[in-house]
C-alpha cells in the first residue's frame, strides 16, 4: 500500500471514519483496517480487568484516586499500629519527673555534629531575677549523641504481657532529652504525648461501637417492623437530639465516683460517649430500611420463609454496609474530642492516666501558655488525628458509592 493510497483510503472509505462496521468503537490510535466487525473481539479490546473486576477491586481502585484519603488511612494506620509499643518510641515513662526542668523548653538537636548523627546539647537552667521564671542555657561546647535501640529510664508494658526498659531513643549519657519540652512538673511531653494516645486513640473505638450496635439494632427494628416500635424509637431519638450534648456529657461524667480507678473511669467515659451518639446512626438506618423492606428481593426472601435474621443480615445490611462504614469513620473524631472536651474541663480522664486532654487541661493557664507555648503541643495530634479521619470517611464514602 502506498502513501498516496492510504490518503485516499482514509479520506473516501467510509469504514475508515468508523461509517462502517470494521472501525467501529476502535480507541484511537489503533491502525485502521479492513477486518469484519466482531463483537467478543471489540469486546476483548477493551480492558477486560475493568469488565471482570470483584466489587472490592472496584472500591479499591476508587478509592486510590482519592490521594488525600489514601495518606489519611496510612497516617491513622500508623498511629494505631504504633499504640501497644508507644513506650519503645517514648524516651521517658510518662510520670517520670525531673524538678530540674520545670517547664524545660523544647532543646535543639543538630544532625551531623562531631561525628555524630543526631546530638543535643545540655542545658542549665538558673533563675531570672527580672521575671521570676527558669531560664535554660544550652551548652554548644558540650554535643552528646543520642543513644539509639538501648535500654534506659523506667521499664515499659507491652499489652500487660511482659515489661522492658528497651528503647528506640535514649537521652544522652548524664544529659536529658526534651524534644518537645517539659511540663510544670518537669515530664517529658514527648513521651506523654506518645503514651496518651493510647487512651485518646482507643476511646473513639470503644464510643462507636457501642453507638453503632445501639444504632443498628434500634434503627433497623424500627425502620423494618414500623408501627408502635417506630414511634417509641423515634420519641426517644427527638428526647436525646433536643437536649444540649456537651452539658449532658458534664452531668454524666460528674456523677463517675471519685474512688474509681483510671481504668474504670476510661471505660465509663467511653460508654458515655457512645449512649449519647446513636441517635443520628438510628436514624439513617431506619430511613434505609423503609426503603429497602419494599424491594422485590426482600419480599421475595419474605415469601420464601426466610427469617427477619436472614432477610436483615444477608440481605438488607449489605446494601447498607457502605454507609455504615462512611458512618463509623466520621464518628470517631467526634469521640475522640468529646473525651479531649471532659478531660480538658477536669471530668474525664483522672491522672495518673494520660491523655491528650488531660495534657491540654495544663493549657487553661493563659498566662503560663504565654510564657510556655509548648504546653499547646497536644492540640498538634488532637489536629491531625480529627483532620485524617474526616478525610478518610469522605474517600471511604465516595468509594462505596456505586454511582461514583
Amino acid at each position: 500500500m502506498t502513501g498516496g493510497d492510504d490518503s485516499d483510503r482514509q479520506a473516501g472509505d467510509p469504514h475508515a471514519l468508523g461509517g462502517g462496521g470494521g472501525d467501529l468503537g476502535r480507541r484511537p490510535g489503533h491502525w485502521i483496517s479492513d477486518e469484519p466487525w466482531d463483537a467478543e473481539t471489540d469486546l476483548q479490546a477493551l480492558d477486560r480487568k475493568d469488565l471482570d473486576a470483584s466489587t472490592t477491586t472496584l472500591i479499591w481502585r476508587r478509592f486510590k484516586r482519592n490521594k488525600l484519603a489514601v495518606l489519611s488511612g496510612l497516617f491513622l494506620l500508623i498511629m494505631y499500629l504504633m499504640l501497644p509499643v508507644a513506650g519503645f518510641f517514648a524516651p521517658y515513662h510518662p510520670q517520670a519527673r525531673n524538678t530540674d526542668a520545670i517547664y524545660a523548653p523544647p532543646q535543639e538537636i543538630d544532625i551531623f555534629t562531631a561525628g555524630h548523627f543526631l546530638v543535643t546539647y545540655p542545658t542549665v537552667s538558673e533563675i531570672d531575677m527580672a521575671t521570676f521564671q527558669p531560664k535554660f542555657t544550652a551548652d554548644y561546647d558540650d554535643p552528646r549523641p543520642l543513644r539509639w535501640l538501648t535500654s534506659c529510664g523506667d521499664p515499659w508494658s507491652f499489652l500487660g504481657l511482659g515489661e522492658t526498659a528497651f528503647r528506640l531513643i535514649c537521652p544522652p549519657e548524664g544529659s536529658d532529652l526534651y524534644l518537645i519540652g517539659a511540663d510544670r512538673l518537669g515530664r517529658d511531653i514527648f513521651s506523654r504525648l506518645l503514651h496518651g494516645a493510647q487512651l485518646s486513640l482507643t476511646v473513639g473505638l470503644i464510643g462507636v461501637t457501642i453507638s453503632f450496635g445501639i444504632g443498628m439494632v434500634l434503627g433497623g427494628f424500627a425502620g423494618y417492623f414500623g408501627g408502635w416500635l417506630d414511634a417509641a424509637v423515634q420519641r426517644s431519638i427527638e428526647i436525646i437530639r433536643s437536649m444540649p450534648e456537651l452539658p449532658i456529657w458534664l452531668a454524666l461524667s460528674a456523677a463517675i465516683p471519685a474512688n474509681w480507678g483510671p481504668v474504670a473511669v476510661f471505660f465509663m467515659i467511653s460508654v458515655i460517649l457512645g449512649l449519647l451518639d446513636w441517635p443520628g446512626l438510628a436514624r439513617a438506618v431506619r430511613s434505609k430500611f423503609l426503603s429497602l423492606r419494599e424491594e422485590d428481593y426482600v419480599r421475595a426472601a419474605e415469601l420464601m420463609g426466610a427469617s427477619t435474621t436472614r432477610i436483615v443480615g444477608s440481605h438488607m445490611m449489605p446494601n447498607f454496609m457502605s454507609h455504615l462504614v462512611a458512618s463509623a469513620t466520621l464518628s470517631i473524631p467526634t469521640m475522640i474530642l468529646g473525651e479531649t472536651a471532659l478531660s480538658l474541663l477536669g471530668l474525664g480522664l483522672r491522672p495518673p492516666a494520660v491523655s491528650w486532654g488531660l495534657m491540654l487541661n495544663d493549657a487553661l493557664d493563659l498566662t503560663a501558655v504565654e510564657i510556655y507555648p509548648w504546653l499547646l503541643a497536644p492540640m498538634i495530634p488532637v489536629i491531625l488525628v480529627v483532620l485524617a479521619f474526616n478525610f478518610l470517611g469522605d474517600g471511604l464514602r465516595d468509594a462505596l458509592d456505586p454511582y461514583s
